[in-house]
């Protein structure tokens, strides 16, 4: 893969869902994007902070994230927090990321309920991978879906893979054992959601440790899930 695009609904979500992939993919040379499609400002839990400067401190929080990672391209769709639903002006401007960045594989999060792990199916995760499925398939690909993005020049794009993170039933693990610290790094700059981040090590190394142990990854190993789906 030369280029992947990673759509979440809010800042964190990346680094929570899949940081530990991505460094493994960057370190690898593939170059990563993100399209975040809230800016956050419903997070943290400081009344005292305005919602338009909690906004901008986690884009800023997010930025730092992704540069621990190595990513650079990070974009922001600016949509509310909490009300995000799968409108196709949602999926227009997800479509519009994608035949700009125009990669070879996008990763979003699953539009299904996991009833097991109830805290990554969020209302916006769930709207948020529901239109990036629709952009993936059919609309970046179709030249008659949102005929604005051709006025824009911006051509159809397919793309060939979605990944999915914490979907029901996944079938593709990634070994992220090596990467563990820079996912830690990476949610650690997202200070106004997680302060210290003192809970985090032992939080997901129990987690991470059950992923790569269900895939026989064996003891000691972390890896993160995902449901791949050919989309070609």
């Amino acid at each position: 893969m030369d280029r992947v695009l990673v759509v979440t609904a809010h800042p964190d979500d990346v680094d929570f869902g899949m940081a530990g992939t991505v460094s493994v993919w960057t370190k690898s040379g593939t170059e990563v994007a993100y399209c975040v499609v809230t800016d956050g400002d419903a997070g943290g839990s400081d009344r005292s902070v305005s919602r338009s400067d909690m906004a901008a401190l986690r884009r800023d929080e997010q930025r730092a994230a992704a540069a621990e990672l190595g990513v650079a391209d990070v974009r922001f769709l600016g949509y509310p927090d909490g009300r995000l639903a799968a409108t196709l002006d949602v999926r227009r401007d997800i479509s519009r990321v994608i035949r700009s960045f125009r990669p070879d594989r996008v990763v979003a999060q699953s539009p299904d309920r996991n009833w097991q792990r109830i805290y990554a199916s969020h209302p916006d995760h769930l709207a948020a991978g529901e239109a990036a499925a629709c952009a993936v398939y059919p609309d970046a690909r179709n030249p008659f879906a949102h005929p604005e993005l051709l006025e824009e020049g911006l051509e159809p794009h397919t793309v060939p893979e979605l990944w999915l993170m914490a979907a029901p039933h996944p079938n593709r693990v990634v070994d992220v054992t090596e990467s563990f610290d820079a996912k830690l790094a990476a949610l650690r700059s997202h200070r106004s959601q997680v302060g210290d981040g003192a809970h985090l090590e032992p939080m997901l190394r129990e987690w991470m440790g059950s992923v790569a142990r269900d895939a026989g990854l064996g003891d000691g190993r972390l890896a993160e899930a995902f449901l791949v789906v050919e989309t070609r």
